[in-house]
């Protein structure tokens, strides 16, 4: 491939093999719609949001307009002591979206830091209650929470562990991973049905060894988005609802990934019919154009945490946390303009429509290639689990993702999957192409 005409000696790129990439750069200049185009003037069709954020594909002029004028009004407004009217306004529009009683928001920008605050929340939300003994988090494997030291710590990223194990959280444990490769490796548009409980190790084993009034939450994606698109038992997430409450453990959704219309709905939440107690959103809130990250809060948590400062000085902080950052008013100037557009092109109902359709696709033309050991689609997203290359892992789904980037389409390598999340705004001959040339490299890499 021409080499892009940039210095790249300086720009160290997140979760890239950056020796790799500079043998073989992948360098984006423009996009619109779906496509992106590359410095040597070649399309590249979308096939993942760009990471699951550009829901309502590339250059909407509306967001655009929006944070224009927003720069041209109020560029920035520090977030402690003070705020702005576009945070009240992002604030109101989100809780109306979220379930049951989630009204209380804070804004952060990224997933990684609505992680980290949501198990603060945690924390601080017992102690007003008088149970600060509740210290211990409960994860799950393969779990993705975002890459501060708390996300890491709940989230099950056998990497991470590896990397910065000694300085992770201590008092954590994780529940087993909710994929069963052998009874429902090939699934579309269903919850897996399992014949075991799987969250009978979580009462039988893991809340007695850590006695259930030392838990502070529970923290789990709805969907295991980052690790490959996995889904959950039927009944597992209400099951685990009520887990939580008979020993009164807070419920984390994190759904930065299955958040605001990936699912057909407005969040994972709502297509399993489960509120927790908080939900940590990012991505697609802005439709990726702005960093943006939050946490929705129940009121019981919020009116809590107020009522035990009923009695401190007028001037104390209820809750000893934020982010420069937070509620930053071009930000929620974008999420404003993206969350209305989302709603005059009902792009979530549009995104369950177009969703049966990629699924379909996938696997009448994936199932039974070469190394093709398993596909999972529901909602807008779907994954091809291919088996590994004896001593090393991930080579055969990277090469995958290298030839079909070349060949003009854009999917995500994750372990041995291969994900296509495409941006709501897809049509038909979009998920062809990108199945097809899916196929055909699969078949290349046999």
């Amino acid at each position: 491939m021409t080499q892009p005409n940039i210095n790249m000696d300086h720009h160290w790129l997140p979760f890239t093999p950056n020796r790799s990439f500079k043998q073989d750069p992948r360098v984006f200049v423009a996009a619109d719609g779906m496509h992106f185009t590359t410095h040597d003037g070649k399309e590249v069709l979308d096939g993942i949001s760009s990471l699951w954020c550009v829901t309502a594909g590339h250059n909407r002029k509306p967001i655009n307009e929006a944070i224009k004028k927003q720069l041209d009004t109020l560029d920035y407004a520090t977030a402690f002591q003070a705020s702005n009217d576009q945070a009240f306004k992002a604030a109101e529009m989100i809780a109306n979206m979220a379930p049951g009683d989630l009204n209380r928001v804070l804004f952060c920008s990224s997933g990684s830091e609505a992680a980290d605050t949501s198990l603060k929340v945690a924390l601080a939300y017992h102690r007003a209650r008088g149970e600060g003994h509740r210290n211990v988090f409960i994860g799950r494997e393969r779990g993705y929470h975002g890459v501060g030291f708390g996300g890491m710590s709940v989230g099950g990223i056998p990497a991470n562990r590896k990397a910065y194990g000694t300085a992770l959280l201590p008092r954590v444990d994780h529940m087993q991973f909710i994929h069963d490769p052998v009874n429902h490796a090939y699934i579309h548009n269903r919850e897996p049905v399992w014949q075991e409980d799987i969250l009978l190790e979580l009462e039988n084993r893991i809340l007695p060894l850590h006695d259930a009034s030392n838990i502070a939450a529970v923290i789990v994606e709805p969907v295991a988005g980052s690790a490959g698109w996995y889904l959950p038992p039927q009944g597992y997430l209400k099951r685990l609802r009520e887990i939580c409450d008979k020993h009164g453990i807070l419920l984390i959704f994190d759904e930065v990934i299955t958040g605001f219309g990936r699912m057909g709905v407005n969040f994972g939440a709502d297509y399993y019919g489960v509120v927790p107690d908080m939900l940590n959103f990012a991505k697609g809130v802005t439709n990726g154009v702005i960093p943006m990250g939050g946490v929705v809060c129940s009121d019981r948590i919020y009116n809590t945490m107020m009522k035990a400062n009923e009695g401190a000085p007028e001037h104390a902080i209820e809750f000893f946390h934020g982010y420069t950052y937070s509620g930053h008013p071009v930000a929620c100037a974008a999420a404003i303009a993206t969350l209305t557009l989302f709603k005059e092109e009902k792009l979530f109902e549009r995104a369950g429509q177009m969703g049966t359709l990629l699924g379909d696709a996938m696997h009448s033309s994936l199932k039974g290639l070469p190394n093709v050991i398993g596909i999972r689609s529901l909602g807008l997203a779907g994954a091809v689990e291919m088996a590994s290359i004896p001593g090393a892992p991930g080579k055969r789904a990277y090469d995958v993702f290298m030839t079909c980037f070349h060949n003009g389409v854009l999917v995500r390598s994750a372990g041995e999957n291969i994900v296509l999340c495409p941006p709501f705004i897809v049509e038909k001959e979009h998920i062809d192409r990108m199945v097809n040339v899916l196929a055909d490299a699969i078949r290349q890499h046999a």
